[in-house]
């Protein structure tokens, strides 16, 4: 539906998010108009297009998804326009001086300082001033028009000319293409079918080189991949360009070998296939590998007897550590990198204990961190001493538009030690940013689970780093930690251990529901997390965590999440809610954030002082305390009590999280886990559902088959994650530098 008119009153306008409310004249008739809007003002001509919607508190009021705004052409409009004050210091009476003088021609005299200041009362500077301002908003009205007719939304229009101001329409004719890598929210096909829209070649190279690189990035965000073999890449950007000229497959290879001329890209050869690298993503992991060299072979010489040092922290302690734990806190204090890796209950954290004693003795700075709050409190109410993200602990600062640490390689961080937990959830960027920020003589200990699913992220470095055979590694594989009625770390080390775990549910916390179909499935997890277990445990239902291997389908976490939030947040009165594409928020709702957000403002209230700070991450776990419906804003308050404010634009990094993905999971610990296990899953993984039972602290249930549960169990092959790290570590070993 369109509406055409003149603004009346502008009621409210947030400038932060364009969220605007205001009464438009249409003929005879006044309308309540709400959404997105540019800067306007009283006066001017607007056409809207969207639909009526009457909500209890505000009644009925016109819900505009496009705005087009033109200048008025009365002079009663004109009038109003220029005192409005969206032109900073033009008010009332100096507007009606201007129209006064120039009448119908006074939007036009805006433009011509020299005839503006001859106006009574206008300096030469203000007359300057004021065409400057008022030029800045028609380039801001012009460049959003155009962007609505590029089939682009109002709310995405402003975010782009946010980036390229004046430039916008000159930015985008020249080459769409580059929205993808500048402005958050726009994907290849938004900028493809853009390229479209203008008229642009489909064979063009402006399109082709943004086919490789989406292709490269894509692999890389979705499959952990840091490059693809060229010939895997040829035909995935052959099948999503669909080039339709002589030789498309020529045009394609034509255009990486450019991209590696121009330095874009690097071409390796792995020995087993022609690797394709974004450079970028090639620097990460040739600077983590020349780092960890330099770690290993520059650390400290410390004298110390290891063996007196442990037998100290046992009379301590109060409890012997078995040879293969102390070999793991030899090695550490012996070698610059150390790795020890072991599955639930093995003894990992007493390694890190005994370790943190030793080296404090010595009198060594000693900093614990982890990739996640929930890893990082974890580690810290392990060990009684301060553990931090590894974010916070480089300490996150946002600058000239980007996401910075204090410190790297120019500032480096003040401790002798570092170790780092959950070392299997790390992805290589943030463990480049890390090594990068440790003094050389330093040590590192890398302590972690290898065989949990990858990094969300790109890369595979703790594997990698096992699998390089360059850095000392100490498996533990002794169970310490259970108790004669407890089957998770068991049913744990079955699992990894390729055998079926104990599903006859007489332990008192590892029950298995056997249920065929995936409908079956979604009611009885469905019915465990809102009645059963609540009952049971003596817990809260949202207490209560539901992974699944996949997000669709009807035991998926789309399908799971919409029936928790029904029976656990049903919609009321009293709880304001908005929609965003296909899912609803609403206050109440348990959310997860989906993706780094290096920008993202947070406080935390620590006793009695407020603390700032940046960064929120991809699996951070909170609940939306607030929604402000009227100027479109929400409230999140994480687990580690860091309260965030969002726009509904931002909507789109959140994900409701009643239900989770099992790879959304790693790090996270919960007392209860509801496992819901569709056959229908194609990557039946062993180190799924191993990640996925170890998630558990007092409580694992299984809804699915035992045939789903056997067929994972023999399935040992992991998709496989393309990474240059154990090549380049080899390279720096041998003095080979490539460019």
């Amino acid at each position: 539906m369109e509406l055409r008119g003149e603004i009346k009153t502008v009621i409210f306008r947030s400038d932060d998010t364009g969220y605007t409310v205001l009464d438009m004249k249409v003929e005879d008739s006044i309308f309540t108009v709400v959404g997105i809007f540019p800067p306007v003002s009283e006066g001017q001509n607007i056409r809207v297009e969207g639909k009526f919607q009457t909500k209890t508190v505000y009644g009925r009021q016109f819900f505009a998804d496009k705005v087009y705004v033109s200048q008025p052409s009365r002079i009663d409009g004109i009038r109003r326009f220029l005192g409005s004050g969206l032109i900073h210091g033009l008010g009332p009476v100096t507007a009606e001086a201007i129209v006064d003088r120039f009448g119908v021609n006074s939007l036009e005299m805006m433009k011509h300082p020299m005839e503006l200041s001859k106006v009574r009362g206008i300096s030469l500077r203000r007359a300057t001033e004021f065409g400057m301002e008022y030029s800045k908003i028609m380039r801001m009205q012009d460049s959003i028009v155009f962007l609505q007719e590029l089939g682009i939304s109002i709310n995405l229009a402003l975010k782009i000319y946010r980036v390229y101001d004046e430039k916008t329409e000159e930015f985008i004719r020249k080459n769409p293409s580059m929205l993808v890598d500048d402005i958050d929210g726009v994907g290849f096909a938004t900028a493809d079918r853009i390229a479209g829209e203008l008229g642009i070649a489909r064979d063009s190279d402006y399109r082709i080189t943004a086919g490789i690189i989406h292709v490269l990035k894509e692999a890389s965000s979705r499959h952990g991949h840091n490059y693809l073999p060229q010939n895997e890449l040829l035909n995935a950007v052959f099948d999503l360009l669909k080039l339709d000229c002589d030789d498309p497959d020529q045009r394609i290879r034509d255009n990486v070998e450019d991209m590696v001329l121009f330095g874009d890209l690097v071409r390796y050869d792995t020995g087993e296939h022609v690797a394709v690298v974004l450079k970028a993503n090639y620097k990460t992991e040739e600077s983590i590998a020349r780092r960890l060299i330099m770690l290993q072979s520059r650390a400290d010489d410390f004298r110390v007897d290891v063996t007196d040092a442990v037998h100290a922290f046992e009379a301590e302690a109060g409890f012997s550590l078995h040879p293969k734990q102390i070999e793991a806190v030899k090695d550490a204090v012996e070698n610059g990198v150390q790795i020890v890796t072991g599955g639930p209950g093995t003894g990992k954290t007493t390694i890190v204990k005994c370790i943190l004693h030793l080296f404090k003795n010595l009198g060594q700075r000693v900093v614990l961190c982890a990739p996640t709050g929930r890893a990082a409190k974890r580690l810290s109410e392990a060990t009684g001493e301060d553990a931090r993200t590894i974010h916070r602990l480089l300490d996150l600062d946002y600058k000239d538009g980007q996401g910075c640490f204090t410190y790297n390689d120019q500032t480096r961080l003040p401790a002798d030690v570092i170790i780092v937990d959950e070392m299997s959830m790390v992805d290589e960027y943030v463990f480049n940013s890390l090594v990068k920020a440790i003094n050389n003589g330093a040590r590192l200990v890398l302590v972690g689970d290898k065989d949990q699913l990858a990094s969300v992220g790109a890369g595979n470095v703790l594997g990698d780093l096992i699998a390089s055979g360059k850095f000392p590694v100490s498996y533990l594989t002794q169970i310490y930690r259970q108790s004669e009625d407890s089957h998770i770390i068991p049913n744990a080390h079955k699992v990894n251990n390729g055998e079926m775990p104990l599903m006859d549910n007489k332990s008192r916390d590892f029950f298995f529901e056997e249920k065929a179909s995936a409908e079956e499935i979604a009611r009885t997890t469905i019915d465990l997390v809102t009645k059963r277990l609540p009952k049971y445990l003596g817990v809260r239902p949202d207490e209560i965590q539901v992974l699944c291997p996949m997000k669709r389908g009807s035991a998926g976490i789309y399908v799971l999440n919409r029936h928790l939030q029904a029976v656990l947040n049903p919609p009321s009165k009293e709880k304001k809610e908005f929609r965003c594409g296909e899912f609803v928020f609403r206050e109440g709702d348990k959310v997860m954030q989906m993706q780094n957000n290096y920008q993202q403002e947070w406080t935390q209230t620590v006793g009695f002082k407020v603390e700032r700070g940046l960064g929120v991450y991809n699996g951070d776990i909170g609940v939306i305390e607030s929604i402000n419906m009227h100027i479109m804003q929400f409230i999140v308050r994480f687990e580690d009590d860091k309260v965030a404010i969002y726009q509904y634009e931002d909507a789109e990094q959140l994900a409701l999280a009643y239900a989770v993905t099992i790879h959304k999971s790693q790090g996270s610990e919960f007392d209860a886990v509801v496992i819901a296990l569709d056959a229908n899953y194609m990557l039946q993984s062993r180190n799924l559902l191993y990640t996925a039972v170890t998630r558990a602290k007092k409580l694992v249930v299984i809804a699915g088959s035992r045939a789903t549960v056997g067929r994972m169990v023999k399935n040992n092959e992991t998709a496989r994650r393309y990474s240059l790290l154990v090549n380049l570590i080899n390279d720096e070993l041998c003095g080979v530098h490539r460019q």
